[in-house]
């Protein structure tokens, strides 16, 4: 298995840049737009904290546990979220893709679909993964349905899992794709992303 180093991955829609020390002004914008750290069930930073999180992911990236991202659109040319690889194990090979937040003005368009699109092939066609997971908070239903529209099948729930930042103890609902199912996965998220993207669809 390649080790998973820091790497640009893009398509004419957006650009998943390696995270670093000198995006956190443009992380803390993207965050302000609809105050993201009020979820209690994500993991976004309040004001003043984006330093924090950014350097523990670093910290763990450079563990090789995690590889983080920040996520660039490509017209405007502006940081409006993050995403990461964690949980990553070289040994099966596996690893989860999750810590993933957007702007409010680009939640729910076509933004997260070519960006899950591209960590998967990253992942099974760069990397070779034998599997990818997600992982998402028993209350957060949106982010479970947007998992399973990618095709990903629900494995299970582990209950009393973790802490939410707010320091409640959340039930973690898995989801994974599997290598051999990649290559329908793939044609289902191209085709998904013609169709936000295609005229008159409300894409940005």
């Amino acid at each position: 298995m390649p080790d998973i180093m820091p790497v640009t991955l893009r398509d004419e829609y957006v650009a998943l840049e390696p995270l670093a020390i000198d995006h956190i002004q443009a992380l803390e914008a993207a965050a302000a737009d609809g105050e993201l750290w009020n979820l209690w069930f994500t993991s976004v930073p309040p004001p003043g904290q984006m330093n924090t999180y950014v350097e523990k992911a670093l910290a763990a990236q450079a563990e090789g546990r995690m590889q983080p991202f920040v996520i660039r659109e490509a017209s405007s040319g502006q940081i409006v979220g993050s995403t990461r690889f964690y949980d990553i194990e070289a040994t099966v090979p596996r690893m989860a893709i999750g810590y993933t937040w957007y702007a409010v003005r680009w939640q729910k368009t076509h933004l997260n679909t070519c960006c899950k699109r591209l960590l998967l092939q990253y992942a099974f066609e760069t990397v070779g993964a034998a599997s990818v997971q997600f992982h998402t908070d028993g209350y957060n239903v949106d982010s479970q349905r947007a998992i399973a529209r990618l095709g990903a099948t629900q494995e299970g729930i582990l209950r009393a899992h973790q802490k939410r930042p707010n320091g409640t103890v959340r039930d973690t609902v898995c989801f994974s794709i599997l290598a051999s199912e990649w290559d329908g996965v793939k044609r289902s998220l191209e085709l998904r992303v013609e169709r936000l993207t295609a005229p008159g669809s409300g894409a940005r």
